[in-house]
């Protein structure tokens, strides 16, 4: 039989200022800088602190004395660690509360990340408003998946399309794709003609990169050590067209996924090439959602459409795979 919200073992006397007075002091070190952030007098503030280590029964940050800078004990920083994801579910509150009395109007709050946003995102938010014309879609987008998901977890998306292999725990999510990584290069390059690509061939090859050190970022890298490849960066970018304009010039050559090649840009014209034995080096796209929070009738209708978008998302076909017996 499950315990009561009312057991005996949960510390009732805390309350969600004490806990916001905690952070302040761990970010400014100070209880009068605190305070002015805050907009209490230093004497509400140590007040607060005060109590809520009588409610914790520990001590939760060491007051040194003049000028020193305050800090959080070992205590303090463990009980800080469970307050930010207290006050980050309580910021979803209101959220899920306008999101019930809305219905079938009110506002969707989608996240993106680059490439989803260049090529699922569009088709998605046009379909999905042919029956959904009453709801607003506010449109976020990120440079990292992780930022995109903790926005989830904190209340700030009510949806999110994202990398699932990095997914946290509290997040249910549909996947979409899976998105494997090839090589692009110039159409006139000697590469251009194998096919697919073993990554050997890269070894002091001139590489276009991202500039973004993400989960998308660390995987190349990763592969290219793993095969202790060592190619030579020339340029960096964060944008994905940039970079592919650069590979069509002859600039260099470039590991991206799959679906941040662009097929119709007549300046940035490359060859796609299968990476051998890739079949692992991919991603899993996907749209995430808060496994606690409540689901809106749109947003669960813009998961659906999502689905139904990417089952029929053109992306550039790829040369047959080798088969080496």
């Amino acid at each position: 039989m499950s315990e009561s919200i009312t057991s005996r073992d949960l510390p009732l006397g805390i309350e969600v200022r004490h806990l916001v007075a905690l952070d302040a002091i761990a970010r400014t070190h100070s209880f009068s800088q605190a305070a002015a952030e805050l907009g209490y007098a230093q004497s509400a503030v140590s007040q607060q602190i005060a109590t809520l280590e009588r409610v914790v029964g520990h001590r939760l940050v060491e007051r040194p004395g003049g000028p020193r800078p305050v800090s959080l004990t070992e205590a303090g920083q463990l009980l800080l660690r469970h307050a930010s994801q207290i006050t980050a579910r309580l910021g979803a509150v209101r959220a899920d509360l306008d999101a019930l009395a809305a219905g079938e109007a009110g506002t969707l709050r989608v996240g993106s990340f680059q490439s989803a946003s260049t090529r699922l995102l569009p088709p998605t938010i046009a379909r999905f408003r042919d029956g959904w014309s009453r709801v607003a879609v506010e449109l976020r987008n990120e440079m990292s998946c992780g930022d995109i998901d903790a926005l989830v977890q904190s209340g700030q998306l009510d949806v999110a399309f994202s990398d699932l292999s990095g997914a946290a725990d509290t997040l249910d999510s549909a996947e979409l794709l899976v998105d494997p990584y090839v090589a692009i290069v110039p159409p006139d390059s000697p590469l251009a003609a194998v096919g697919e690509l073993d990554l050997g061939q890269l070894h002091g090859a001139r590489m276009i990169s991202s500039t973004v050190v993400d989960a998308c970022t660390i995987r190349v890298e990763r592969a290219l050590e793993a095969a202790r490849v060592r190619p030579v960066n020339v340029f960096r970018s964060s944008d994905n067209l940039t970079l592919q304009r650069l590979v069509a010039a002859g600039i260099g050559v470039a590991i991206v996924p799959l679906l941040a090649v662009e097929q119709h840009v007549p300046d940035a014209a490359v060859t796609v090439l299968r990476i051998a034995g890739a079949e692992a080096f991919s991603r899993r796209i996907g749209i995430v959602w808060h496994r606690d929070r409540y689901r809106s009738p749109s947003a669960v209708a813009f998961v659906e459409t999502a689905l139904e978008v990417a089952a029929t998302l053109d992306l550039p076909a790829l040369p047959a795979a080798t088969v080496h017996v």
